[in-house]
């Protein structure tokens, strides 16, 4: 409870992995204690508690701000369910407040100090002194003044010590101080990537409330982006289950995982089925050994045996010393066959054994080797479409798939386009050292109705390109390289999805009935004279739908 015995309202997330639970006040849940962090919605700052019972005070801002508020840019926060966040979580509070003022005028300069000598003030006054504190303290925010030496009556040296302290830390909140009228080169600045401006002459309770603001902002950036690196450190690391195709993928994942069932992948290139792989290993009681991964379609034919199941010294020419096998290698892990669809059907046969037995033998040896290893396959094909062509044999498909997990393509997800998306922005504007606040609306109507034939990679490579490419702050349609119209918008509208709904149903009732509206009234759960209406209101027929038409009558 704050000073003064007021109550103020918060956030309060358990740092157990529980989700977020929002209560009235500081007050004592229902017994025991509760590792939680605490954000206030009065726009304070964050707070860290050890339980419900003896919350630490919180920080108490300069001004009363409200939190900003989330814009469609901003993905919501979704935790996947059974995946824990890290137990030590660091915050910024009073004390490491940091804040490095950079200005040549020494009277300037001190009362600036005197402002606010709440914070940890550090001091520069020229591009390169700045830069040595940046890198030695990494302050939170800096307010700098765009004349600096040598040339303090132009802004050509503030705007490149603008540019190297953002290269250098993204993340921070750059304030730049201009002249009186100066707006153009002020807003110059901001669009390169300085988060506000202030205009001389000083006044120091404005200048506080920018500053303290910056702070806020910069505070709840930093808790998203810990709890989005505790997301993506989780055994499913970069799976994103937002649609309904994906959260039962990762169901099945759940259950899965701690067996030693043989499984099989199913899905277009580019769809995450490695990862999936990957995250049945992790989840598995193997997950200390090894994950071994082999691309059947990448090794010639005559290579592959030895590959797989080693070789013996002298075993062929070139085979100088005995080398073990990947299925060796693998032994108390997993074994990752990649595109086994495209294995050879004389060394088929040789897996089969494998996979029922458990033993392998080198090529050029006689000494069966028993190996203890959970199999996962993958592939892009239709196995049972294989199997009729004889390019696939039947008996090993049955024993590759006692459980098949169907991945469904990127086209399919609509519901978790934009969320892939933004966490795909997320990685690589960390990996390429930007900072980039989102994806503009013609962008998200882009990904949106784009049909992605590339699937998840696909996205992925017109992300980092964006990422590298991007001019402003915000990613934009032509960054990623398509357009809004290359694909059909989804329509959001109620009545036309209603009616779009109510005519597909109808068309199938009667395809499902041969045409018979008695039948087809009957399914639909209406009456006659309802389905009649309902025809006429969409131009449908039944006579193209009856037993006749069917034969082609």
């Amino acid at each position: 409870m704050p000073e003064g015995g007021g109550i103020r309202p918060h956030v309060s997330i358990p740092l157990d992995g529980s989700g977020l639970l929002q209560v009235s006040h500081s007050a004592t849940m229902s017994g025991g204690y509760r590792p939680h962090v605490s954000i206030p919605l009065d726009g304070s700052g964050l707070q860290q508690a050890g339980s419900y019972r003896q919350p630490y005070p919180a920080h108490t801002s300069q001004c009363d701000l409200k939190p900003p508020q989330c814009s469609s840019n901003v993905a919501p926060l979704r935790l996947y369910r059974g995946l824990r966040p890290a137990p030590s979580v660091e915050f910024m509070s009073e004390k490491s407040r940091k804040l490095l003022i950079v200005e040549d005028d020494p009277g300037l300069l001190s009362q600036l100090k005197w402002c606010f000598e709440g914070y940890d003030v550090f001091t520069a006054e020229d591009r390169e002194s700045a830069i040595a504190v940046l890198r030695r303290h990494e302050p939170t925010v800096v307010l700098q003044d765009l004349g600096l030496p040598p040339k303090p009556q132009g802004v050509e040296e503030g705007l490149l010590t603008l540019c190297e302290i953002l290269k250098l830390a993204p993340h921070t909140k750059v304030i730049v101080v201009t002249g009186n009228g100066d707006q153009e080169n002020a807003l110059t600045a901001v669009g390169q990537g300085a988060y506000d401006f202030y205009e001389k002459p000083v006044d120091t309770d404005t200048l506080k409330l920018l500053v303290d603001r910056a702070f806020n902002i910069s505070e709840l950036e930093y808790e998203n982006r810990r709890l989005q690196f505790q997301v993506n450190e989780s055994p499913l690391d970069g799976i994103v289950a937002a649609s309904e195709g994906m959260l039962a993928v990762c169901r099945m994942i759940e259950k899965i995982a701690p067996t030693d069932v043989t499984t099989l992948l199913l899905g277009e290139s580019g769809t995450g089925k490695e990862l999936i792989a990957r995250a049945l290993h992790r989840l598995s009681p193997r997950s200390e050994q090894n994950f071994i991964a082999i691309n059947c379609a990448a090794i010639p034919e005559n290579l592959l045996e030895s590959e797989l199941f080693g070789h013996e010294k002298g075993a062929f020419t070139g085979a100088h010393k005995q080398t073990l096998g990947k299925i060796e290698t693998a032994n108390g892990g997993t074994l990752f066959l990649d595109e086994i669809c495209d294995m050879p059907l004389s060394l088929q046969a040789k897996m089969l054994r494998f996979l029922q037995e458990r033993v392998i033998e080198r090529v050029g040896g006689r000494e069966e080797i028993k190996v203890d290893v959970r199999v996962v396959c993958a592939t892009n094909q239709n196995p049972e479409e294989l199997i009729k062509q004889d390019a696939f044999r039947e008996d090993l498909y049955y024993r590759v798939s006692e459980i098949t997990i169907n991945i469904p393509p990127f086209r399919d997800r609509e519901e978790g386009r934009l969320i892939l998306a933004r966490t795909l922005l997320q990685k690589y504007c960390k990996q390429q050292s930007r900072a980039l606040n989102g994806f503009t609306d013609d962008a998200v109507r882009a990904i949106e109705a784009f049909a992605w034939p590339g699937n998840v990679r696909e996205l992925e490579n017109k992300i980092k390109s964006a990422v590298i490419m991007a001019d402003g702050k915000m990613v934009t349609a032509s960054d990623l390289g398509i357009s809004p119209g290359d694909g059909e918008a989804e329509s959001l509208n109620l009545r036309e999805v209603r009616q779009h709904a109510e005519s597909k149903a109808i068309r199938a009732a009667l395809c499902k009935s041969y045409g018979n509206i008695s039948k087809a009234a009957e399914l639909l759960g209406v009456t006659r004279p309802t389905l009649y209406d309902l025809m006429s209101k969409y131009g449908l027929s039944a006579e193209g739908y009856s037993k006749k038409a069917a034969q082609g009558g």
